[in-house]
């Protein structure tokens, strides 16, 4: 993986919420932004649960291609900070992994998906713009994106498993690239030093940040 796409896929993994844009069907041939939450899957897709009346989810049943635009909020000017725009095609998507997955990060999404017109819906990341400053920018394809080992299911169940040290609170994601904690009803992430290539590897780096 090279340094501009592990820059930009933990970027993503880092953000929580995002500008999706989708291809409005009030004025077609116009984008219409819209600001959702999101998770990422393990593989780093980012992941949606959206009500069926909304006005991006009947953008997206005509029209499945949209983009997705994250960026960090730090001081100093919108212009000098990391972001990123991924563009792909936004689908249903019935993976129980990735909604209980979802679930662990936006809890309260249960309490919409009991009402009916809410489902889950992923998007297949077909490219990405990344621009982290001046002269360091660049477009990558989903594959380049997503590049390297990625852990199953099973494997971030062991890894959460292990036993917790150095932090408060309690994990609640890992993924090859690094971890994700929970402390006082907030969400802190762990940047891993590199993207991990192995089970043993994600286990040894996680046990690592926890004891930062």
């Amino acid at each position: 993986m090279t340094e501009l796409a592990l820059a930009a896929q933990q970027l993503l993994r880092r953000c929580r919420h995002g500008a999706l844009a989708t291809q409005s069907t009030v004025l077609p041939g116009y984008p219409h932004a819209s600001l959702l939450p999101y998770a990422c899957a393990l593989d780093g897709s980012p992941l949606f649960v959206i009500s069926q009346l909304a006005e991006h989810t009947q953008n997206l049943l005509a029209d499945a291609r949209a983009s997705l635009l994250v960026h960090e909020s730090i001081d100093g000017s919108v212009l000098t900070q990391p972001r990123l725009t991924v563009l792909g095609r936004v689908e249903r998507d019935d993976d129980a992994a990735n909604l209980a997955r979802l679930l662990r990060y936006q809890p309260d999404a249960a309490r919409y998906l009991q009402l009916g017109d809410f489902a889950l819906y992923r998007m297949h990341i077909e490219r990405a713009r990344y621009i982290a400053g001046f002269g360091r920018m660049g477009w990558l394809t989903g594959p380049e994106l997503g590049s390297g080992w990625q852990p199953s299911t099973e494997d971030e169940a062991s890894c959460l498993a292990q036993p917790v040290g150095g932090q408060r609170g309690e994990p609640l994601g890992v993924d090859a690239y690094g971890l994700d904690w929970l402390q006082d009803n907030r969400i802190k992430r762990f940047d891993f030093a590199q993207p991990a290539a192995s089970v043993a590897e994600m286990i040894a780096q996680a046990q690592t940040c926890r004891e930062d």
